[in-house]
Order: structure tokens, then C-alpha cells, then sequence
């Protein structure tokens, strides 16, 4: 098992107790190592919720149009600041969307120049506007192999599309058909198994060496499929991967709340206003960004584990992407039921905000 690269700092880690219970911890600033911030009015209205909280964000590429090259990806990060509220320190970090015609002369420039972190692969059809993402993995290897050369991680959407595959089983199928035969053609690519969501892709993450890294979101720590079939269709827990069995729920806690570097926060938080999630064929994704440090701060302290909440949320994801923790730090205080806002409201219309089925008493000061 992979251990940190150094130790869990805690710096300037401050316990208040009542008997044994923490009241009171202080961490380095989080990173969001997944997230959708969208374009437009609903990136106005949904940047200032994920630079409240953390220092930066890897910032996914799937617009309408997506974003496929470095002056699209600038473009891009140049609206994301301008939605930020004044005086922010936020950092969008940008990501290149892989087709089957990207050029790895523009990623390799792209990265040297410091506008892009990594490269992201959705299989075709797999999640929302991926529909422009990879169909044949052959036509994109001399891409890959730029990218293990120069060192630029490649972010990949873990699940096969194929119709004869059970929609529970695309992420475990993908590992051995897709995601395994590339890293053995690659083995020099960094790689980065996003928003985990099985027993599998835990395991496979901690055999896979320095080079391979996964993060896990804030609702798949939360939720199994029975929170979104049991006594009803609950559309705004469904997201892509979809949640999985309560056994995979657990292996991915398990994997959080360990400590092992192979595993960081990526909220994948997703925004889609409730039309669009509440209709026939509603939309795949969970709305996080709001709550995600209380919500986190319950898990890991009902798993005994916050003495590693830091690692997961602030220090993992920094080591793998070869960049310094964040200076600044971020304090947690429990005390009465945090009231978060149920929904975000945007010019687009509402978006309603991941309610996780319990009280929030840890509440960022």
C-alpha cells in the first residue's frame, strides 16, 4: 500500500474536547481534484460556492462545445476567474478534453506553458456531453505517449459504454478491458481513475504504483443504490458512475478515511438546475461543492478517522500532481446542525444542493 509522501501535517492542528470528542480541527486548505463549473450564468452563480472552501479545483472540459485545446482551455479560465467573487485566491486548474483528433503537439505546449494540469478521457457517450469522447483507443496512443513523455496526467472517465455491459459493472469491465491494457502500453502516463465507485477500482488504484492515483467523490461516500431506488426514484442522487451496493460504498470509505496517497478528493460536484434532473430522462450528476467539508468531517468522524480528513482532502491530490500543499488553512468547528441553503439559485434556474440523509454539526469557521 502506497503511504504519503510526507506525513499528515495537521499544521496547526487545534483540538477542543469535551472527554475524547473534537470539537474543533484546523487543516491545510482543501483542493477539489473533479469538478464542473459549466459556463455562462450557471458558472457565475456555482464558482463562488467552490472557492469559498478550497484552494484549487481541476476543472473538467466538458462544455458545449467541450474544451479541446490550450487557447480554448485559456479562454475558459479566464470566464472562470472573472465569475469569481472579489479578492478571491481560487485557482482553476484546466484540463484539455481528449478526441480522437487531439494534437499532442498542442497538450505538450499546452502543459509547458502552464495552462493546462492534465488531459481528461471520457469514453464516448459515457456521462454528460461526452458524446465528442473516444471510441477507438488506438487513434489516441501517440497521444498518450506525449503525455507520458512530458509528463501530463491523463484524468479518465472509468466505464465502458457497450450495451451488453450492466450499468453496475462498466466500471469493474473498464478496468480490465480498457484502463489496464492502456497503462501496460504507457507505462511511464500518469493516470488518475476518477470518482471511483467500486471494490475494484479501489483495489486496483492501490496496486498501480506512484504513477496511478483515484479520487473519490463526497456523495459516493454517502450514498448506495438504494438512495436512489428505495421508496422512489430520487433523481438528484443519481449521478455517473452511478452509486453502486452498499459493499462498495464501504470499500471506498475504507479507502478514504486509510490515508494511502493513492486516494483525494474529487468532488465531481455537478450542477444541473432541477428541470433538468427532475424529468423523464433527467440528468447524471450531485451538487456538492456547497456542502462537501461538513459533510466529509461527518464521515470521517463516524469512521474514527479525522486525524486523516487533512491527507484526503488536502494533501494526497497536491503530491500526486507534483504541486505544494496549499499554506492557507481551513477550520472546522462542530457544534449545533449546520443550515446550509437547499438550493442555488442561478439565472438558469434553481440548482438543488446534495442533501446527505443526516444532521451537518461541523460547520467551516
Amino acid at each position: 500500500m502506497k503511504t504519503l509522501v510526507r506525513p499528515c501535517l495537521w499544521r496547526g492542528l487545534r483540538a477542543r474536547a469535551i472527554g475524547e470528542a473534537m470539537t474543533q480541527i484546523t487543516l491545510r486548505r482543501p483542493d477539489d481534484w473533479h469538478l464542473h463549473l459549466r459556463d455562462g450564468a450557471m458558472l457565475r452563480a456555482v464558482a463562488p460556492e467552490s472557492a469559498r472552501h478550497f484552494g484549487r479545483a481541476i476543472i473538467m472540459p466538458n462544455l458545449v462545445p467541450p474544451v479541446v485545446t490550450g487557447a480554448q482551455a485559456s479562454e475558459y479560465r479566464e470566464r472562470i476567474l472573472a465569475a469569481l467573487p472579489e479578492g478571491s485566491d481560487f485557482t482553476p486548474l484546466m484540463t484539455l478534453y481528449l478526441t480522437e483528433e487531439t494534437d499532442p503537439a498542442d497538450v505538450v505546449a499546452a502543459k509547458q506553458a502552464g495552462i493546462i494540469t492534465a488531459v481528461k478521457l471520457y469514453p464516448a457517450g459515457a456521462t454528460t456531453n461526452s458524446a465528442s469522447g473516444v471510441r477507438d483507443f488506438d487513434k489516441v496512443r501517440p497521444v498518450l505517449e506525449a503525455m507520458a513523455e512530458h509528463g501530463v496526467p491523463l484524468c479518465v472517465h472509468g466505464e465502458v459504454v457497450d450495451g451488453d455491459v450492466d450499468i453496475f459493472d462498466r466500471e469493474a469491465v473498464f478496468i480490465d478491458r480498457v484502463l489496464d491494457p492502456i497503462r501496460r502500453a504507457t507505462p511511464g502516463l500518469r493516470l488518475v481513475m476518477e470518482h471511483i465507485t467500486t471494490k475494484d477500482g479501489a483495489d486496483y488504484a492501490r496496486s498501480g504504483g506512484d504513477n496511478l492515483g483515484a479520487t473519490i467523490t463526497t456523495h459516493h461516500l454517502v450514498i448506495n443504490r438504494n438512495h436512489i431506488l428505495v421508496g422512489g426514484i430520487k433523481p438528484h442522487y443519481y449521478c455517473l458512475p452511478v452509486a453502486k451496493r452498499e459493499s462498495h460504498r464501504q470499500a471506498l470509505l475504507e479507502a478514504a478515511t486509510s490515508g494511502d496517497a493513492s486516494f483525494f478528493l474529487g468532488t465531481d460536484s455537478a450542477p444541473h438546475t432541477d428541470p433538468n434532473k427532475e424529468s423523464a430522462c433527467g440528468c447524471a450528476g450531485c451538487f456538492t461543492a456547497t456542502n462537501t467539508m461538513s459533510v466529509l468531517a461527518e464521515v470521517f468522524e463516524a469512521a474514527g478517522a479525522l486525524d486523516r480528513l487533512e491527507a484526503f482532502t488536502s494533501l494526497n491530490g497536491p503530491a500526486f500532481y507534483g504541486l505544494p500543499a496549499n499554506e492557507a488553512t481551513l477550520t472546522l468547528v462542530k457544534g449545533d446542525p449546520v443550515q446550509y441553503p437547499p438550493k442555488i439559485l442561478t439565472d438558469e434556474g434553481a440548482v438543488t444542493v446534495f442533501e446527505p440523509g443526516f444532521p451537518l454539526h461541523w460547520r467551516v469557521d
